[in-house]
């Protein structure tokens, strides 16, 4: 049994290690620690710089650095790397990436409802959309801290812009092993039985596809789980090859519904492949709520948890 630990921390293990051996590798961060980024900021000072809570000159300042030959991490709460510096994103990223070459990875931290307690100032619903509409960027959405881990070398040996969205909160892990093949697929078929259909989730939500799936085993149906891991830099071919005997298709994501993030890739796949089949995108209801409960409890109220997204595949599959 393997033991889950944070994915920043299991992230920032790999990116350690590797700068005693590549110098190239520099690491920002926007005033955002971690005990591991301790170690870091020690035994490697003048590739360590702390921008304080800067975000847009976090992004100047990466950009500059890897203009300069740098392989480039940038660390920072996931609303505020990818909100509050749009336009630095837009503009010294994914523009400037079109005519110069450019190895920066930015590390949001807090995907959808991880920071809990702290309101929607701190949880993070958009990002998927808003990185989903920048060119030349990849969004890496892990479910657990080892495939995380596994999307390193990835990140630092391939030119451009990565976005890896993590989730604050420690979740278990979903499989024993990854493997480079794993990571260039960009997805991964976890329950294969889908007689019925197939639910497409992304970061946390891949572990309410698994519970509320194994429920509706209980009542008879196949449906089949796959965990999207890169929504930018995908192997198409193989997930048509899944999609198209799918007599169901269901997105899930801790993301707005409706607002271009899982279920507008989806559906535009879908409808590029010509495929007709029943589709059903699952994700937060758009709209800001102040209340305080658990992931759970909040998950219910607003459209993605376990309870309510049995109902809604339920429904579909009784109109089959």
């Amino acid at each position: 049994m393997i033991k889950p630990i944070a994915m920043r921390d299991a992230y920032l293990r790999r990116i350690h290690r590797a700068m005693d051996e590549d110098v190239k590798i520099f690491f920002i961060s926007a005033d955002f620690g971690s005990p591991v980024l301790d170690d870091i900021r020690r035994d490697f000072p003048e590739r360590f710089i702390n921008v304080g809570v800067a975000e847009q000159n976090l992004i100047n300042i990466s950009a500059g650095l890897s203009l300069e030959g740098f392989k480039v991490f940038a660390y920072a709460i996931a609303p505020f790397i990818t909100m509050r510096c749009f336009e630095q994103l837009r503009v010294n990223l994914a523009l400037l990436s079109e005519v110069r070459d450019l190895n920066v990875t930015l590390i949001g931290v807090g995907a959808g409802y991880s920071y809990v307690v702290s309101g929607p100032t701190h949880q993070c619903y958009e990002d998927l959309t808003l990185i989903r509409s920048l060119p030349n960027f990849k969004l890496i959405s892990p479910s657990d801290h080892l495939v995380t881990e596994s999307f390193f070398d990835y990140c630092l040996e391939t030119k451009g812009i990565k976005y890896l969205r993590l989730d604050a909160q420690v979740l278990p892990v979903l499989r024993e092993h990854t493997s480079r093949s794993l990571v260039n697929k960009g997805f991964e078929l976890l329950k294969e039985e889908g007689n019925d259909g197939v639910v497409l989730a992304t970061g946390y939500m891949v572990h309410t596809a698994l519970k509320v799936t194994a429920k509706l085993n209980e009542s008879g149906y196949k449906i089949a789980v796959i965990d999207f891991l890169n929504l930018a830099d995908f192997c198409l071919t193989e997930l048509l090859d899944i999609l198209k005997h799918m007599p169901l298709i269901i997105s899930l994501e801790e993301g707005f519904e409706g607002r271009g993030g899982l279920d507008a890739l989806i559906r535009s796949t879908l409808s590029n492949a010509k495929i007709n089949t029943k589709f059903l995108g699952i994700g937060v209801r758009p709209g800001y709520s102040f209340e305080l409960g658990s992931r759970q409890e909040l998950h219910e109220k607003v459209g993605i948890g376990e309870n309510v997204v049995l109902k809604r595949i339920q429904s579909q599959l009784l109109d089959n």
